[in-house]
């Protein structure tokens, strides 16, 4: 399906943010491993979720939910085998399944996403594993991977940082259940810390003691661990709500978002900071984001490891900034569901942004008076790159179509719903799939 984005001047009413799709998928892993029963309160419905949901119910957990809460029974230290997951197009729910598909004699994941996750290479992660003397069958570090494990070791394991956090959180949550105690030592550069910090905190809420360096370079895990049986509560999602407060920025609006914590441990909670240094006018209290935006913003320089997937959002608002505005230490970017430096550049080029990319940089020349829009956009199958391309699109001077958009619902199903409901002019069309 595609979207046409028509251009809209104003943007007005009131949203509840969606759940963290983060924490979302780190309650059901842990609720996972816990042996009892646990429950998530608020919980995200995004394909990830439901990812993670479809592949523990396969490892052995009971899950039932109703339409505030998910109850799941854990399989604790010891998953049933299962012969094959599927994870869909979740990068983070393979990545921390491959750890706890190593206390399995055989498990194979399958490539359900050629032009996607299929792409992406899960080699430091691999490496880590076989260290630990686990068997791994795979396509250049890519999907399909099959993991023979049933006793990895723990004691010291090393783990590359620079290509994704991820790596490092599926061994945070693995290393606890393992019978000796383990040291992780991360090499290289440790990218979106940020996120490192929320896996710590759900395991901590879990019950799990973990002592990490204050760099989170090296961490201690005493073995033999047991995660306990907890009640969660999921809080708002800033990485998706970025985008409407991107939309609101750009926009002539009175737009109010509910349930952001201000002391929130996600790093895309700066996306509130920036759209102030923007000179957006928003108020942040209580929980409450209210944005009365009035076209006029400001060129920013803004360090987008800390929050990663806000990034394309405050790109899309710089877009229509005075001055040059500047993205740095984001070279991480590349390696998502598509290159999100070339491949969203390209795009937002197409409609008329004046954006240049260098390796770890956007840099963006800011156009005050909008784009010409007028253009077919190729989403690249990324949910966040269509939610940041529609930002654009509201300030457009003609509309834009864009291909493949209902792949948005793989963290904000009801992105398109929630923009039409502050007034947002956008109409789903039947679309031939873009070719790549």
């Amino acid at each position: 399906m595609d979207v046409i984005v028509t251009p809209t001047p104003r943007l007005k009413g009131r949203i509840e943010a969606l759940s963290s799709k983060n924490y979302t998928t780190r309650y059901l892993l842990v609720a996972a491993l816990a042996e009892g029963t646990s429950t998530i309160y608020y919980p995200a419905h995004s394909e990830d979720s439901d990812a993670m949901r479809r592949c523990i119910r396969d490892l052995g957990a009971i899950v039932e939910e109703d339409d505030e809460k998910i109850v799941i029974t854990g399989f604790g230290r010891n998953p049933k085998p299962a012969e094959q997951l599927d994870v869909g197009n979740a990068g983070a729910v393979l990545r921390f399944l491959m750890a706890i598909a190593s206390l399995c004699p055989d498990v194979t994941f399958i490539n359900r996403y050629p032009d996607s996750l299929g792409k992406r290479p899960h080699n430091d992660l691999i490496e880590s594993l076989s260290n630990m003397g686990v068997t791994i069958e795979h396509n250049e570090g890519k999907l399909p991977i099959r993991i023979q494990g049933g006793k990895p070791r723990g004691g010291h394991i090393q783990v590359s940082g620079n290509i994704s956090s991820q790596f490092l959180s599926a061994l945070l949550f693995l290393t606890p259940l393992l019978d000796e105690d383990s040291e992780i030592e991360v090499l290289h550069d440790l990218k979106s810390k940020v996120v490192v910090g929320q896996t710590l905190e759900v395991l901590e809420q879990a019950g799990i003691v973990i002592h990490a360096d204050e760099d989170y370079m090296r961490f201690r895990v005493p073995g033999g661990q047991r995660y306990e049986a907890k009640t969660y509560h999921v809080q708002g999602d800033y990485p998706g709500s970025a985008a409407i407060l991107a939309a609101a920025a750009v926009t002539e609006s009175d737009v109010v978002v509910n349930r952001l914590m201000e002391n929130s441990k996600q790093g895309e909670r700066a996306v509130v900071d920036v759209l102030r240094m923007m000179e957006t006018p928003l108020t942040h209290e209580n929980g409450v984001v209210h944005v009365q935006g009035n076209c006029k913003l400001k060129a920013v320089e803004f360090d987008g490891d800390h929050a990663t997937d806000a990034v394309l959002a405050m790109v899309a608002a710089a877009v229509f900034a005075e001055g040059t505005s500047r993205f740095y230490n984001v070279e991480n970017l590349r390696y998502k569901e598509c290159d999100r430096i070339t491949d969203y550049l390209n795009e937002l080029r197409k409609a008329g942004a004046n954006v240049e990319e260098r390796q770890s940089e956007i840099i963006v020349h800011g156009r005050p008076e909008g784009v010409e829009g007028g253009v077919d956009i190729d989403a690249h199958y990324d949910h966040r790159v269509i939610m940041a391309l529609t930002v654009v699109g509201l300030r457009s001077k003609a509309p834009i179509r864009i291909h493949d958009a209902h792949h948005v619902a793989k963290s904000y199903p009801i992105y398109f719903d929630h923009l039409k409901a502050l007034g947002a002019n956008v109409e789903w069309v039947n679309g031939a799939s873009s070719s790549h």
